[in-house]
């Protein structure tokens, strides 16, 4: 490439780009529709920021030819912060969901790490009865509305918060780190290397620091402004400083990313094509593989979903054994039970009066004994850290706990920041090059500005300023406020919603920080406490109470913690903050709407609830609003779920005090325990049969865990987006089989 080129080339890299923008909103289309789908059927939903980014970078090495300029990593880092506020709506709008964090980052193997509960518009759309003001039936137009009104102030207050804990305090944010690390590999920036201590140092580095030095240091000169003719717009100069030069990155090796993506594509069609096959043939979604009686019965069938199999794969063995503990004490000693007693007389399938609602007060117990546990060590930790100077890791060692910090296990309700990532762990930080030459980087910032006490930051020019956060902040909170009250009237007094956003706010610092420190984002916990703190400013005597509760959760569970993890990408590799910004705006109001659409027909095609969208994290809402509000427990609930939530109190415990032991892999996890036993059998066999399958192949016959991982995502974008095809035959009345 000639020097001519190489200018062309960089002078065309842009941070914002049109073509990243529109190619993040096709991408975030096929995330959102997956998790629609999978958040209404068992609550799974992946906000696959590294797929997104895979996925983006391959379509751009399909057109290569045709490009005027290179597809750089900033633009990748766009791309996949549209994709990621887009695929985030379903949830964040609270339409779905159990929130997974990436699939292909092994610091949140599993799904369970990131655990979080929203289904609250399903739960007013079917739940409510009349007693507590409802069924209500949201038109399209107000789904949209009440969307809208949640999608904004979590982006905005992400921002403040990033000068916090990613540019001051340097946390490590390890879903963020894995997916720079991604875009470095892609774009052919890195060289092997698997120092664990290069790898933390990393993770915790400055802005730029994944870019390397000599293109750092060459492409600040030449966008300094000091070396930028008269002629050249502004813009220009601003979208070229701290980009990475094209003509001295490492071509990025074109048989690894072409048979990456094969796989995926492959994958994506094939589980596609067995989801159009069973639109046609309904009886494959439940297979009686224990016989007809088990099946009709007690509801043991399985589901062999490509789909289910590769979230297995996503979550890993010890979460999906963890489930299927959970399945089998659910649906095979509590059921039985509680119908043979007379404690739910009804069908086994019957919310209300069958054992399947009876064990969700179970699984419910469980779920708030490990999100509250879980919940008062991040804040006592925070709390030490911020103030007594003391780490988790200091007071466990003070207290003889010996080895809790050590060896990052694959799955964890709260693990430390203090963990290492293990070499199987962590195949894609694997490719990681020299840590000196990539760290320096972040150094030159700070030396060349003369800045060496303070933290190396975006230059001024693509940060975002702070009249446009004051601004943003205050209009997207008067948004939600109006917006929740134009769709819900009086049912929902105003200043309860005021007090929701605002509690919604504080709490999410809290769930920032444990983001940035443990990779867990404890919104189940904190969207509880809201609940619970609803119940006891708002009378049991409203007839709107479990309403304002339901809301109340909804507007608590921020998203500002998961964008975090984008923002942690787009340091790492020189981004800019400001192109972010408006990229995550962008793909949330369009996954706003789009999500809203989803929903809309989904409901209007599909019995829901019903045997192909249950909609389990609804009914978890439901009777959580109940619980907190004073309404009663079927018979004999009160006394299982109390026992239960002492046990996987201690489990808990257990699981936190014992990071790193070879044993704790063998203490059943609360929340995969209570997913298992929600769930019907048949999505949990899935799952275990796909967690079998990655143990085998990563452990067993010792193959690469990344193709594995990419598989198993096809799997899941496969099914889901597919799925629109069924819904589209389903609504033109197309026979089955």
């Amino acid at each position: 490439m000639d020097t001519t080129t190489n200018t062309a080339s960089m002078k065309s890299s842009r941070h914002f780009t049109i073509r990243s923008v529109c190619t993040g909103l096709a991408v975030g289309a096929v995330i959102c529709a997956a998790n629609i789908y999978f958040g209404l059927q068992t609550g799974w939903v992946s906000i696959m920021s590294m797929p997104a980014s895979l996925m983006g970078f391959g379509i751009f090495q399909l057109l290569r030819r045709h490009l005027r300029f290179p597809f750089t990593p900033v633009e990748n880092v766009l791309l996949q912060s549209v994709a990621c506020g887009m695929g985030i709506m379903p949830l964040g709008c609270g339409f779905v969901g159990v929130v997974s964090q990436d699939p292909l980052s092994r610091d949140c193997r599993s799904v369970t790490n990131k655990l979080t509960m929203w289904s609250q518009v399903p739960a007013m759309n079917f739940l409510l009865t009349p007693q507590e003001g409802g069924l209500l039936s949201l038109r399209l137009d107000q789904l949209i509305i009440w969307s809208l009104g949640l999608c904004y102030f979590g982006v905005v207050f992400a921002v403040p918060l990033r000068h916090q804990v990613i540019v001051r305090e340097r946390l490590r944010f390890p879903s963020g780190f894995s997916t720079a690390v991604l875009i470095s590999v892609l774009h052919g920036q890195w060289r092997p290397v698997a120092d664990k201590e290069a790898l933390d140092a990393a993770a915790r580095g400055g802005f730029a620091s994944l870019v390397p030095r000599n293109d750092f240091q060459q492409l600040s000169a030449e966008a300094s402004p000091d070396n930028v003719e008269d002629g050249e717009p502004e813009h220009e100069r601003e979208q070229a400083m701290l980009e990475p030069e094209t003509n001295v990155q490492s071509p990025p090796d074109s048989s690894t990313w072409a048979y990456n993506m094969r796989l995926l594509v492959m994958s994506f069609c094939a589980s596609g094509a067995l989801t159009t096959c069973t639109y046609f043939l309904p009886g494959l979604r439940n297979v009686p593989i224990l016989g007809t009686v088990a099946a009709d019965k007690w509801l043991w069938t399985l589901n062999p979903s490509l789909a289910y199999v590769g979230q297995g794969i996503i979550m890993g063995v010890e979460t999906t054994t963890h489930m299927t503990v959970g399945a089998i004490a659910g649906w095979g000693i509590l059921s039985p039970l509680a119908q043979y007693k007379g404690w739910a007389p009804g069908p086994v399938d019957d919310w209300q009066h069958g054992s399947k609602g009876w064990i969700v007060w179970i699984s419910l117990a469980i779920m708030l004994a490990d999100a509250v546990v879980s919940l008062c060590y991040v804040t006592l930790r925070t709390i030490m850290v911020q103030f007594a100077g003391l780490s988790a890791r200091e007071i466990l060692r003070n207290h003889g706990s010996r080895g809790s910090v050590g060896r990052r296990a694959t799955y964890s309700s709260l693990p430390s920041d203090e963990q290492e990532p293990s070499q199987d762990s962590e195949p894609l930080t694997r490719s990681l090059s020299g840590h000196d030459e990539y760290q320096s980087a972040a150094s030159f910032v700070r030396n060349s500005t003369g800045q060496n006490n303070q933290p190396a930051d975006a230059p001024a020019n693509q940060r975002i300023g702070v009249n446009l956060v004051a601004c943003g902040l205050v209009l997207s909170i008067l948004l939600c406020i109006g917006t929740v009250h134009v769709v819900f009237g009086n049912l929902v007094p105003v200043n309860a919603t005021v007090v929701a956003v605002f509690m919604a706010l504080v709490l999410s610092i809290m769930g920032v920080r444990a983001l940035g420190e443990t990779d867990l984002n404890p919104v189940s916990g904190i969207s509880k406490l809201a609940q619970l703190f609803f119940a006891l400013i708002i009378p049991q005597s409203s007839k709107s109470s479990v309403l304002i509760n339901l809301v109340a959760g909804a507007i608590g569970a921020l998203q500002a913690g998961d964008l975090m993890q984008d923002l942690k990408t787009g340091h790492l590799l020189g981004a800019s903050p400001q192109a972010q910004f408006w990229g995550q705006m962008i793909g949330a109001t369009v996954g706003a709407v789009l999500s809203s659409v989803l929903y809309r027909l989904y409901t209007r095609v599909y019995t829901i609830p019903g045997e192909l969208f249950q909609v389990p994290t609804a009914y978890v809402w439901i009777f959580t609003a109940r619980l907190v509000t004073g309404q009663g427990l079927p018979p004999m609930a009160d006394r299982w779920a109390t026992g239960a939530g002492v046990l996987f109190t201690f489990t808990t415990i257990t699981r936190i005090a014992s990071v790193g032991e070879f044993w704790r892999s063998y203490v059943p996890g609360g929340i995969a325990v209570a997913i298992g036993m929600y769930n019907v059998p048949s999505f949990t066999l899935g799952r275990a049969i796909g967690g079998l399958l990655g143990w085998y192949w990563t452990k067993i016959k010792q193959r690469s865990e990344t193709s594995l991982i990419i598989v198993a995502s096809g799997f899941v974008l496969g099914e889901g987006f597919l799925s629109i095809l069924n819904l589209v035959l389903q609504s033109f009345g197309v026979p089955h089989l």
